[in-house]
């Protein structure tokens, strides 16, 4: 009789382990569910005010030596900045990158609430035709020429011939650099026939070949023009389509040069 109670006590130790043990593991579930939840929820809401967050600064830099941060704000001012995540970058590039002086753009988002724009100026080496520039890489391009500061050569050419009279004009001007002279208008003609102004009034006429021989000999024989030229004189033209020679107009003295 002592034996069956003593092992019946055992199972119902053994029972009562088991029910606090599923009890356990149960709560242990429901915390386990409930915590995942409450994470979920919070990475939602966190998430929710974070995509309603917008941009509250635009930092504009670059090399803009005709650009205006203006012109950038007004350029953008379409572009719907209310939500930091929604903002497409390429829109705002090519807002930016249409403004007649950019020459390239970069546009980067900066957590949380930053638009960071970075802007490089067209680089104007020579007026062109006119209305138009010509840049650094012999590309025309349209813009308002009243901010340029600084004087620039004036280039006259056929459609297309741009690098053409560009890399011409660096070429002569480096040989006439020798004699502190300097291109002020290139000419080509609709046969490719140069016309070279200089900073000092004289107009030199090239031709189609042998430039740079054509300026090379034109350099060797100017010291010697302007020092036979009479007191009332200046020189005009000088024409080096010859093989061998050339033909130098003359013209009198303006009255500033007089004096």
């Amino acid at each position: 009789m002592t034996k069956n109670n003593g092992q019946m006590s055992t199972s119902q130790n053994n029972e009562q382990a088991l029910h606090w043990s599923f009890w356990l593991g149960v709560s242990f579930f429901v915390l386990v569910i409930v915590a995942i939840c409450s994470l979920g929820w919070f990475v939602t809401d966190k998430m929710s005010k974070d995509e309603s967050a917008p941009v509250t600064s635009v930092v504009i830099s670059g090399e803009m030596n005709y650009t205006h941060k203006e012109d950038i704000e007004q350029a953008i001012d379409a572009i719907n900045l209310s939500n930091f995540f929604n903002v497409d970058v390429n829109q705002v590039q090519n807002k930016v990158a249409n403004l007649p002086w950019v020459y390239s753009v970069s546009v980067r988002k900066k957590w949380p609430n930053e638009l960071k724009i970075y802007v490089v100026d067209q680089t104007p080496v020579a007026y062109w035709n006119g209305d138009f520039l010509i840049n650094q890489q012999g590309v025309a391009f349209q813009a308002d020429i009243t901010r340029i500061q600084h004087p620039l050569p004036a280039f006259y050419g056929p459609e297309g011939s741009e690098i053409v009279a560009l890399e011409n004009y660096v070429n002569l001007s480096e040989l006439l650099d020798y004699r502190t002279l300097a291109i002020d208008e290139l000419v080509l003609s609709e046969r490719f026939s140069w016309q070279l102004t200089l900073n000092d009034g004289v107009t030199l006429n090239l031709g189609r070949e042998e430039r740079v021989q054509r300026i090379q000999r034109f350099m060797d024989v100017y010291p010697v023009i302007k020092n036979n030229k009479k007191a009332d004189q200046q020189v005009d033209y000088v024409d080096l389509r010859y093989d061998t020679g050339l033909a130098v107009g003359w013209k009198p003295l303006t009255e500033k040069e007089r004096v």
